[in-house]
């Protein structure tokens, strides 16, 4: 399987990596609904006996569940990956979330001890909030690079102004934004700053949280459990789920050419972005992860690029 370089990095990175935040199960603010830790452990297993060669987690994720699933299944893995993990989003007794930036060392600690490794691979902030908290944070993960608790340090969700700040004082290995055809407001900017400084670009949301799949409806939508943040979210909401869902349909013609699934065309879209590094795929099952296979090799031509960009700038503008 073909690999891209992570910035800065000896990280060569699979197209598509594990993402690990639906399996952190549900009970907690930013939930998928319930999920049985077999099917997250098969997930990965599947991803990896794939090709699949870094999983996504974060701490956030589940309050701690999911780096636990993932050491869970990387114990009778066939393959051992890059792990990736986040810091900067915390948690009370009461499991209350709220962003923080003063305790990246602690969490660097905890999330090493869950997940059971003796180094993180790709280490990022998940969030850059506070923001006047930023620089200081910054200094403390590269002094947990310097100390090989961390190889690599990233950023996620920050804008060309955050990280040209903290560049001053340590490089950016990678920015983890979101990215997909309905969301495309860092292609302005952010894609073409991490481009020209070397910075590693793994999109999250390709799919957009499962729209861009094909195998999204609005009775399904419907039928979301009760801890599912998807209910709340606007692009599942009208006017904008009836838009998403006929762009689902459009690209599945487009996948049903080369028979691959709309959510496949999805990811393949933003690869095709040149200052994408690799994408994150999340997947809850094996079955699941099967179905997003061909997106490690699968690429749209650029009559088909172009294609979609017709489709998008007459339907979804950005």
């Amino acid at each position: 399987m073909d690999t891209k370089k992570l910035g800065n990095s000896d990280l060569d990175l699979t197209p598509i990596g594990f993402g690990a935040w639906a399996i952190g199960g549900g009970d907690w603010q930013f939930a998928w609904g319930p999920q049985d830790d077999n099917d997250s452990i098969a997930a990965i297993h599947k991803a990896l006996e794939l090709g699949i060669n870094w999983i996504d987690t974060a701490a956030v994720y589940g309050l701690g569940h999911s780096e636990e699933v993932v050491a869970r299944a990387l114990k009778t893995a066939p393959e051992k990956p890059y792990v990736f993990t986040k810091c900067g989003l915390v948690w009370n007794e009461k499991r209350e979330i709220s962003n923080g930036l003063k305790k990246i060392r602690s969490e660097a600690e905890d999330s090493l001890r869950r997940l059971q490794v003796e180094t993180i691979d790709l280490y990022q902030m998940h969030w850059p909030k506070p923001d006047e908290e930023i620089e200081e944070a910054w200094g403390v993960m590269a002094d947990l690079q310097k100390e090989g608790l961390v190889r690599w340090i990233g950023v996620s969700n920050f804008n060309v102004s955050q990280m040209e700040r903290v560049m001053k004082i340590a490089p950016i290995t990678s920015n983890q934004p979101p990215y997909s055809m309905l969301n495309r407001a860092i292609e302005a900017e952010i894609l073409p700053f991490c481009k020209e400084n070397n910075i590693g670009t793994i999109n999250y949301a390709p799919m957009h949280s499962g729209l861009l799949t094909g195998a999204m409806t609005k009775e399904r939508v419907a039928a979301f459990p009760a801890d599912d943040f998807r209910r709340n979210a606007k692009n599942y909401q009208e006017p904008l789920l009836s838009r998403n869902l006929a762009a689902a349909d459009f690209i599945g013609k487009i996948g049903a050419r080369h028979g691959v699934s709309a959510g496949v065309v999805a990811i393949a879209w933003t690869l095709h972005h040149p200052a994408i590094t690799a994408a994150i795929v999340g997947g809850r099952s094996a079955k699941q992860v099967e179905g997003i296979a061909a997106a490690t090799s699968f690429r749209l031509s650029e009559e088909e690029f172009a294609e979609i960009q017709a489709y998008l700038a007459e339907n979804v503008p950005s």
